[in-house]
């Protein structure tokens, strides 16, 4: 599949761009569909199929591997469906003359086809007479999906509890791999060796002699390190990693797994700096298991994508970063939840985000998974939970359980977000004694977690004019701290013009850049560890605390020695970032020194 543009949109919550592919693919953007609820996609499958007319036979719970067969024929439909828009694009008629320019009038401008198609319709009078040059340049954008590796959640029959690739993510790789789809899978949350090693059963994971793949595995990874050791993992199983897709630890939407103070740039400069190494580490392990399984090795090196997400929100930014790191693709996450022909987002929680500024937009605790996750102050959810507080009866039903994962109270694991923990761990707290400041600080982390399975697919819902009775009208949304730059909704044209830089749709002039946002994040995530260990400070603490400092330290200097040294880029706000760089580098000196100070003062030991 040809990639003719040099922009993804990744995979945004659970409902959000869940059905993405068919509204964005025909014009050649490749889009990420999240595989967590099954029952969602079996109501967006109804839905369709009595769209566009299409006979639908129900998938119940009932039905033997109900899960993985409801994300088939989810995916399945997707695809056929969105296949059927892009055949219909191609067939050069005068009727579709408007679409098809708008297909190219998309196009990075840089695009030698685009250029040719200006040439080709100033010479002929209609596009009918250019049909078969259009049909051999158009190219479809990939229809992906994702799967947090962590929501693996064990099923059982009444109380039997089902083999392990009756798991929630290996029945959804399950469903991905019986599925018609040319394109790729994106794990995301980090590594799950048993889930990796589930994937060796489905052949359209393997190379061909040519080297092609039907079924790609992409790893987002956040630093180096933990991309080789993915990458390794899956070459002993003859299993090739075709793309590594970096996210900043912080800088991004959804949750945010930060690193230890490693930045975004030293990490995208490490991966262009070793690409030629990882490629090959990786080909010396890939070739001699696919041998030793008795597979087709493939006669040519296999090729690598190396993309990078999290912040960029100017075509200045986005270009910087495919030019100097060598990038394949850069993922446009959070502007496109103001896109509403592209993203689902109901009418309140969008209006919202257009009004939401740096402070609304907050890294926190709400996630049942206990993993930072960046929200959006007064979204409709948190209100809805905060009433069930209020009523003295705190904590969701928990109708879907995907997040299910303590076994604190119970012999099977539930979620921290369910009325039933809640309940059970208030008991507990009201037989601790405290006193009433700690009771109270206590009981507030306690009711503070969301039910998210529901509050990300809501919306979906809403947007469609489904049934919510189930799920409930509180919307969970997730953006990353770039959505307090851009303020009005936007048409999919609109978007892309800024993305490439045909036009400028953020009013604000104080945006700062990407770097300088997530150095500010870390370190304001720093300046929040650093107060966990006020009362007392263990030797290993320390030793992450020092870690971090370090990290960042060098991650300031190599951003000082980066913007100093650029030219053509950046010239109207280099001063500013050299600035915020320099007051970054005393704040961090300042924060060092209260390291040392509480490791004099309140050190333990481990």
């Amino acid at each position: 599949m040809i990639k003719i543009h040099s922009f993804h949109i990744p995979v945004m919550g659970i409902g959000f761009t869940v059905d993405t592919p068919l509204k964005v693919s025909q014009y050649g953007i490749d889009s990420v569909i999240s595989l967590i609820d099954d029952i969602l996609l079996e109501k967006l499958r109804k839905m369709y199929c009595e769209k566009f007319e299409i006979p639908y036979n129900e998938i119940t719970e009932k039905i033997e591997d109900f899960r993985a067969k409801r994300i088939t024929s989810y995916l399945n439909l997707m695809n056929n469906l969105a296949k059927k828009k892009f055949e219909e694009l191609k067939s050069a008629t005068i009727e579709k003359s408007d679409e098809i320019k708008e297909y190219f009038n998309m196009l990075p401008d840089s695009l030698a086809i685009k250029q040719e198609f200006k040439n080709l319709t100033a010479k002929y009078l209609n596009l009918n007479e250019i049909g078969n040059w259009i049909k051999d340049n158009l190219s479809m954008g990939s229809i992906d999906v994702n799967i947090m590796t962590k929501l693996d959640k064990e099923n059982y029959i009444d109380d039997e509890k089902l083999p392990a690739e009756y798991n929630d993510a290996h029945a959804a790789l399950r469903g991905y791999a019986n599925s018609d789809l040319n394109s790729s899978i994106v794990f995301s949350a980090g590594m799950n060796p048993r889930l990796y090693s589930y994937i060796e059963q489905f052949e359209d994971f393997y190379p061909d002699k040519d080297g092609k793949i039907k079924k790609k595995i992409v790893l987002k990874v956040s630093d180096y390190r933990s991309a080789i050791i993915q990458g390794k993992f899956l070459a002993k199983k003859g299993l090739w990693v075709s793309e590594y897709r970096i996210e900043s630890g912080l800088n991004c939407g959804g949750h945010a797994f930060a690193t230890v103070g490693y930045l975004l740039g030293p990490v995208l400069d490490e991966f262009r700096d070793k690409r030629k190494e990882l490629v090959q580490s990786i080909h010396e392990i890939l070739f001699p298991a696919l041998s030793n399984k008795n597979r087709l090795v493939p006669t040519t090196e296999l090729p690598l994508r190396i993309t990078a997400q999290g912040g960029v929100g100017t075509a200045e930014e986005h270009q910087f970063l495919i030019e100097r790191y060598q990038l394949d693709s850069v993922g446009w996450g959070t502007p496109f939840l103001l896109v509403p022909e592209v993203t689902n987002v109901d009418n309140q929680t969008r209006n919202q985000l257009m009004e939401a500024k740096e402070d609304d937009l907050y890294l926190s605790n709400i996630s049942p998974l206990g993993v930072p996750f960046n929200s959006l102050k007064g979204n409709t959810k948190d209100i809805e939970k905060l009433s069930l507080v209020e009523k003295g009866r705190p904590g969701s039903s928990c109708p879907k359980k995907f997040v299910v994962s303590n076994n604190e109270f119970t012999e099977k694991n539930i979620c921290t977000a369910s009325r039933q923990y809640q309940h059970l761990k208030l008991k507990e707290l009201d037989s601790e004694g405290v006193s009433p400041d700690e009771y109270q600080s206590k009981f507030d982390k306690i009711v503070n977690k969301a039910c998210l399975c529901v509050g990300l697919s809501a919306t979906a819902l809403m947007v469609n004019n489904l049934d919510t009775k189930v799920d409930g009208v509180g919307v969970s949304i997730c953006p990353g701290p770039n959505m307090a730059y851009f303020s009005k909704t936007m048409s999919l044209k609109e978007i892309i013009d800024h993305i490439y830089g045909r036009s400028n749709i953020i009013t604000r002039n104080d945006r700062p850049n990407m770097f300088i946002k997530e150095l500010k994040i870390y370190i304001d995530f720093l300046k929040n560890k650093i107060e966990e260990t006020r009362v007392s400070m263990t030797s290993k603490q320390e030793k992450y605390l020092l870690t971090f400092v370090k990290n960042l330290n060098e991650g300031i200097n190599y951003y000082s020695s980066l913007f100093s040294d650029l030219k053509d880029i950046f010239e109207d706000t280099k001063s500013s970032i050299l600035s915020e760089l320099d007051a970054s580098k005393k704040t961090l000196n300042l924060l060092y020194l209260e390291i040392e100070n509480l490791s004099m003062t309140t050190a333990t030991v481990d």
